[in-house]
C-alpha cells in the first residue's frame, strides 16, 4: 500500500500538488539565505542579485497567463509533468552557473517551469472540490508545501557554510523526480473539449510588459544598466500592459479577462492582496541580508532564525478554518492584515544584541499572522467565481501574486539602497534596514481599505458561516 493511499481521496491531489510547493518554497527560502556567499562567489553586490530573484518572478509572471488554456488544451498531468522537468532542468543550469547573468538566464528558465507545476495543480483542486471544502482543500494543499520554508533556511545555511550553495538546487533533483512519478499515479490527464484558441497578442503584450516593468524596477541605481534602460524598460513595459487592457476589451476569449474585476471579492484578493504580498515579498530578501551583513550571523545561524516563520505559518494551518468560521473572511483580512503589517515593520527593531530568543518568536509570531492572512485571500478570491471562469481567475491571481512578490524584492531593495545612501554608508549595515522594513510595513498595511469594503457576511459559503438574512 502507497503512502498517499492512506489519505482520504479528497486529499491525494492536495498532497501530489504540495510537492511541487515544496519545491519552490525549498528552492526559494535556501537561495535567500546563500544570497551573500552567493554574491562573493558571483563577484556582485548582494543588493544586485535582487536581479536573479526578480527574473525568476518575471517568469512567473511571463508563463503563468497561459497555464490555464495550456492545461485545458494539452491535459493537465502533461502540463505538470513537463512543468515539473523544466524546473528540474533550470535548477541544474542554476547549480552550474558562474556568473550573474547565467545566474538569471537560469532563474528565468526554471521559473517557467514554476509558473504551470503550481497554477495548473491549484486548478486542478478549483474543480475537484466544493466551495464549502475549498478552504480546508487549500490549507491541507499548503501543510506539507510549508515543509519547505522549515527545513530551507537551516539547510541553505548548513549547504552554504560548510559545503557549496551549487548543491542548493541540486537538491530539487530527487524532489522534481518524486513529483512526476505521483503526477503520473494519481493525477488524471483531463482536458476541454471546447478549448478557445490562444490569444497570441495579448500574451505578448503581457510578456512584454511584465517583463520589462519588472527588470526596469530590478536594474533601476545599481548600474546592471544604465539608469536610461532602466527607464526605459519601465516605461516600455508599463505602454504594453496599458494596451493589453485595450486589446482585452475587443477579443472574445482574452488571455486575461478583467472583467472578473467586477466580483468585489475576487478584487479584493487581487488588489488587497497585492500590497500584502508587496511588504511580506521582501522579508525573504531583507532578513537574510540583516542577520548577515548586519548583525554579522554565518548563513546556518540566520536560517535556523528565519526558519521560526515557517514554523508558525505550518501551525496556523491547521486553525484558519475554525478562526474564519468563527469572525468571519472580513474581520479577518482587516484586523489580521493590521498585525501582519505591524509584525513586518517590527522587524526594523532588531539589532546585534537583540536575544536570538526573543527574535526567534518573533518572526514565528509573524509567520503564524502572515499564513492566515495568505490562506483567507486565496480562499476569497473564488467565493464567487463561476466554476466556468476558474481558469481565468486563477491565472489573474496567480500573476497579481507573483508580480507583487516580485514587486516586494524590489522595493525592498531600493529602500534599503535609499537608506543606505541617506545615512551616508560605504557597506551594508545593520542601521540601514529599518527604514527598509518601516516602508514594506506600510506597504502591507495598504490592503485594508480595500478588506473594510467587503460586506459582513463575505465568503460566508466558504467559511461556513451562515449568510445573514
Amino acid at each position: 500500500m502507497s503512502l498517499l493511499s492512506r489519505f482520504p481521496s479528497n486529499l491525494t491531489v492536495p498532497l501530489i500538488v504540495a510537492c511541487a510547493l515544496f519545491m519552490e518554497n525549498l528552492d526559494s527560502t535556501v537561495i535567500a539565505t546563500s544570497l551573500p556567499a552567493l554574491a562573493i562567489d558571483l563577484h556582485e553586490n548582494p543588493i544586485a542579485l535582487k536581479l536573479a530573484l526578480t527574473s525568476y518572478i518575471v517568469s512567473l509572471a511571463v508563463f503563468i497567463p497561459i497555464s490555464g488554456w495550456m492545461s485545458d488544451r494539452f491535459g493537465s498531468l502533461t502540463v505538470f509533468r513537463t512543468a515539473i522537468g523544466v524546473f528540474m532542468l533550470g535548477s541544474i543550469f542554476c547549480g552550474m552557473s558562474n556568473s550573474l547573468g547565467g545566474f538569471v538566464v537560469a532563474r528565468f528558465f526554471q521559473g517557467m517551469g514554476g509558473a504551470m507545476m503550481v497554477p495548473v495543480g491549484r486548478l486542478v483542486i478549483l474543480r475537484s472540490v466544493s466551495r464549502a471544502e475549498l478552504v480546508k482543500s487549500l490549507s491541507y494543499l499548503t501543510i506539507p508545501a510549508l515543509i519547505g520554508p522549515v527545513i530551507g533556511p537551516p539547510l541553505g545555511g548548513f549547504i552554504t557554510t560548510y559545503f557549496h550553495w551549487r548543491w542548493i538546487f541540486f537538491i530539487n533533483i530527487p524532489i522534481s523526480i518524486l513529483g512526476i512519478w505521483l503526477a503520473t499515479k494519481y493525477i488524471g490527464n483531463f482536458k476541454d473539449e471546447d478549448v478557445p484558441p490562444l490569444d497570441f497578442k495579448g500574451f505578448l503584450y503581457t510578456a512584454v510588459g511584465c517583463s520589462l516593468l519588472m527588470l526596469g524596477l530590478a536594474t533601476a541605481g545599481r548600474q546592471l544598466v544604465s539608469d536610461t534602460v532602466a527607464a526605459a524598460c519601465v516605461a516600455i513595459g508599463s505602454l504594453a500592459l496599458v494596451a493589453y487592457t485595450f486589446h482585452a476589451r475587443r477579443v472574445a476569449h482574452p488571455l486575461i479577462d478583467f472583467r472578473l474585476l467586477r466580483t468585489q471579492t475576487f478584487r479584493m484578493s487581487v488588489f488587497g492582496g497585492a500590497f500584502f504580498r508587496i511588504g511580506v515579498g521582501a522579508i525573504p530578501f531583507l532578513l537574510p541580508l540583516m542577520l548577515q551583513l548586519g548583525f554579522g550571523l554565518n548563513p546556518f545561524q540566520s536560517g535556523l532564525l528565519t526558519c521560526a516563520s515557517a514554523i508558525g505559518a505550518l501551525t496556523m494551518k491547521t486553525l484558519t478554518t475554525k478562526i474564519l468560521r468563527s469572525i468571519g473572511f472580513r474581520n479577518v483580512l482587516i484586523f489580521n492584515a493590521a498585525l501582519g503589517s505591524l509584525s513586518v515593520a517590527a522587524f526594523g527593531l532588531f539589532t546585534a544584541a537583540t536575544p536570538h530568543l526573543l527574535l526567534m518568536a518573533i518572526v514565528l509570531v509573524g509567520g503564524c499572522i502572515r499564513s492566515l492572512q495568505f490562506t483567507s485571500l486565496n480562499a476569497i478570491a473564488y467565493a464567487d467565481i463561476d466554476k466556468r471562469a476558474l481558469s481565468q481567475a486563477t491565472s489573474i491571481s496567480s500573476v497579481a501574486q507573483q508580480l507583487a512578490i516580485g514587486m516586494g524584492v524590489t522595493v525592498g531593495g531600493l529602500a534599503l539602497q535609499a537608506s543606505n545612501t541617506a545615512q551616508g554608508h560605504a557597506t551594508i549595515v545593520g542601521a540601514d534596514f529599518w527604514p527598509a522594513f518601516l516602508c514594506i510595513g506600510v506597504i502591507s498595511a495598504l490592503s485594508i481599505p480595500f478588506a473594510i469594503r467587503l460586506p459582513k457576511d463575505a465568503g460566508a459559503e466558504l467559511s461556513g458561516r451562515q449568510r445573514a438574512s
